[in-house]
């Protein structure tokens, strides 16, 4: 299905420069969008590139539409944020084809009699509904999911097939899980005697906030006493790893194969890159950035961007190494005292 250019505009908003009765059948990139579709200019080194474009309409900033409104000939929607007005679209476009399973309990599913599931939520094929869930309204559950006794899960959460919510977790409303992942496991606790590892009871829980996007395969651990937190907004990449007793603030976002060890405190708006690890019983301050790769081995307490690459070595010597390392910037000013002092002796006249 299509939509007017139109009624994009008066959805999401934008100044719209050309016919607003313009149909378009979806988003494409400029390089291959043709007539039926709308493309975005995100990225202003792109601009030759969407002045060239075969697209119907074009979703642009102000200062990117200066220049391209010079040889682009079609329409344009002019936004602030290109990249989010196009992000928005895009759902509006899968949302026109999407297929909905109608409401209600499939035959084969496995509902407790004690679960609370509300009438417009989907229970798929297979899937299990443990004692005293609560499934709420518009919420989806794909097949083979299994849902814990006393779990619940808010409005307009999606559940994608097989995944593993367990018993007590909550999730609030507009949240995504995707296959594969697994809320609330045990965490990695255990004392240790005489050589003998002895397993802590994992007691807490996994509390998710509104509009959490989980990756597919991502674990997620319950607390050993308190429980784990995944505040508002928080999205995380497939293969993730969060320890129990973790707590990551709203809007922070995690991509592929991050680990987090056990008690680890993230603020709100942080960005993780690929393979990045936080250290347990650290602090991560508001708005700090982890590049791809990195190890957060100490409490990172100023906003700002870290990036941390060694090579593998033996303990003792990569201890040694660092410390050298972390002494250089002090040395540098040393050296640098110490050579403009020898060039003060050098050009000084010589005494008659």
């Amino acid at each position: 299905m299509g939509t007017r250019l139109g009624d994009l505009v008066e959805r999401f908003g934008g100044q719209l420069v050309g016919d607003p009765n313009l149909e378009v059948q979806g988003i494409a990139p400029l390089d291959s969008a043709g007539a039926s579709h709308i493309s975005f200019l995100s990225n202003s080194k792109l601009r030759a590139l969407a002045a060239q474009s075969n697209a119907a309409a074009l979703i642009v900033s102000p200062l990117d539409d200066a220049t391209v409104a010079t040889t682009y000939a079609g329409a344009r929607i002019i936004t602030t944020n290109p990249y989010a007005y196009f992000a928005r679209a895009a759902q509006y476009f899968v949302a026109l084809d999407e297929y909905v399973p109608p409401a209600g309990i499939h035959r084969s599913a496995v509902v407790d009699e004690t679960a609370q599931v509300d009438p417009t939520a989907t229970i798929g094929p297979n899937a299990t509904v443990e004692a005293g869930a609560v499934i709420g309204a518009g919420v989806r559950i794909d097949a083979g999911c299994f849902v814990g006794r006393e779990a619940e899960i808010g409005a307009d959460t999606h559940l994608f097939a097989n995944v593993t919510f367990h018993a007590r977790c909550k999730i609030g409303k507009r949240g995504i899980l995707h296959s594969g992942a697994v809320i609330g496991t045990d965490g990695f606790g255990f004392a240790r005697e005489n050589g003998v590892y002895i397993k802590i009871p994992q007691t807490g829980r996994v509390l998710l906030g509104d509009d959490v996007d989980v990756g597919a395969n991502t674990t997620i651990d319950r607390g050993a006493l308190d429980d784990t937190v995944i505040e508002d907004g928080v999205k995380l990449d497939n293969q993730i790893q969060i320890g129990h007793n973790c707590r990551i603030g709203a809007n922070t976002a995690m991509a592929g194969c991050v680990g987090v060890a056990g008690s680890a405190k993230i603020g709100k708006n942080c960005t993780f890159g690929g393979a990045a690890m936080v250290l347990g019983h650290l602090e991560i301050a508001d708005n700090v950035h982890i590049s791809s790769g990195s190890m957060v081995s100490r409490s990172v307490l100023e906003p700002g961007q870290y990036t941390g690459f060694y090579p593998l070595a033996k303990n003792a010597e990569w201890e040694k190494s660092a410390a050298i390392v972390r002494n250089l910037s002090s040395l540098r000013e040393k050296m640098r005292s110490l050579e403009k002092q020898i060039k003060q002796l050098t050009e000084a006249p010589e005494e008659k």
